[in-house]
């Protein structure tokens, strides 16, 4: 099976919110995110968990905005415990994409989750903070790990520059997207469709592996949101690959051969030029990248977009 001989080169990680895709695929590490949380908070099988949420919520000091807030940052990590009770690694858990330019804000959040997540016996080495790969968002991710050893994956990441900054800024992980690059280009280029080794999300993710390792970095580069199971294997061998249920279920049922596509000790043979970036080149050169602009924008409108919604549906339940 392709998943199995996936496993052997590569981390697999569930991009999911639900418990019994993890129990079925058994991946590593699991990620989630308000899209995926919103999804799951209305199953029945997981009102347990918003129930719980919403009891600690409202013994909480403050007006009901407080009283929110504290109920999300209970239930993002109450999913994250559940989760680490099946998957033997670790789980991401995301900041509010409200706070994507506010570094400050997301320190302070990143902070309070941990320290909810120690309340629930879970050591801060298996969970990962997810952060906007804004200029602030990867500074709050350098104070983080730093000066309080917080892990930190930088998510929402579509190009070259984000990437180089967030392995000077020292970040554990970094999940560049695949199929949003790919979506981008389908629709604003006259290509349609694209071999995976043509895929402009699979050359990016390639591009990043290969400068990370020629150079030594220690941030892991973990490939994300796939549209098709081309180009997971067209990244086989990547540190660590985030995967939907169905492209896991797809992949499982696939009898292609999987060969190793990235390998750190070629990648050291590459032929590429060490960048250095500070704030002012950064901005530029993702201010010249369009695609990389019009997705991390729409990224964080959307993942905000689906806060406000949970929030919403957690609101009616605090003030029934």
């Amino acid at each position: 099976m392709a998943l199995e001989q996936l496993k052997t080169m590569t981390v697999v990680v569930a991009d999911t919110g639900d418990f019994e895709t993890m129990i079925k695929y058994k991946p590593t590490d699991a990620t989630t995110n308000p899209s995926l949380l919103l999804a799951a908070a209305t199953l029945p099988q997981y009102q347990h968990l918003v129930e719980k949420a919403v009891d600690y919520g409202k013994k909480q000091d403050g007006d009901n905005a407080a009283k929110l807030a504290a109920t999300m940052d209970k239930l993002f990590v109450l999913f994250g415990v559940e989760i680490l009770k099946i998957v033997p690694g670790r789980v991401s858990t995301e900041v509010d994409a409200r706070l994507s330019f506010d570094k400050e804000g997301s320190v302070k959040k990143a902070l309070k989750l941990i320290k909810l997540y120690a309340e629930e016996g879970i050591d801060k080495e298996r969970v990962l903070i997810k952060l906007a790969s804004t200029w602030e968002g990867i500074q709050a991710a350098k104070e983080l790990e730093e000066k309080h050893d917080v892990h930190c994956n930088l998510t929402l990441l579509f190009s070259f520059c984000q990437a180089v900054a967030c392995a000077e800024a020292g970040v554990t992980l970094i999940s560049p997207f695949v199929g949003r690059i790919l979506d981008w280009y389908v629709s604003n280029t006259s290509t349609k469709s694209y071999a995976p080794e043509d895929d402009p999300g699979v050359k990016s993710v390639t591009q990043i592996y290969n400068y990370y390792k020629k150079f030594g970095y220690k941030t892991v580069v973990m490939g994300a949101s796939f549209r098709n199971t081309g180009e997971v294997i067209a990244l086989a061998g990547c540190d660590l690959l985030t995967i939907s249920p169905k492209l896991l279920e797809e992949l499982d049922a696939s009898t292609v051969t999987v060969t190793r596509k990235l390998d750190a000790e070629q990648a050291k043979s590459c032929d590429l030029e060490r960048l250095s970036l500070d704030e002012k080149a950064f901005r530029w050169m993702l201010n010249e990248d369009q695609m990389a602009t019009d997705k991390l924008s729409d990224g964080i409108r959307k993942f905000a977009v689906d806060a406000v919604k949970l929030e919403t549906f957690i609101n009616e339940r605090l003030n029934a």
